[in-house]
């Protein structure tokens, strides 16, 4: 995002299944960065909602989506020409 932008460097783009997941993994987001690097979100946008939650990390923005907020919203269309790398979730 770096060479498109200059408020971030990275964007992240995931999905829940629910308002509940999409909860659950911005929560887990925000604890493993905290953990892990002693990083806290400077601003969270959505979380009693849970259709989108935004976690703005200044230099990663986290976005976390229900799948009909993602569809509506399609900020993989908007920033399509920012580098991608995708990842699938981990079996559990």
């Amino acid at each position: 995002m770096r060479e498109l932008v200059t408020y971030t460097d990275y964007m992240v783009i995931c999905t829940g299944s629910t308002p509940r997941q999409t909860k659950a993994i911005a929560d887990e987001v925000r604890r493993k960065l905290k953990d892990e690097h002693g990083v806290l979100p400077r601003r969270v946008e959505g979380d009693a909602e849970g259709e989108w939650i935004l976690l703005d990390l200044l230099d990663a923005v986290v976005h976390v989506f229900t799948p009909e907020a993602r569809e509506f919203y399609r900020l993989d269309r908007l920033w399509g020409q920012a580098p991608r790398q995708e990842f699938e979730a981990a079996a559990s």
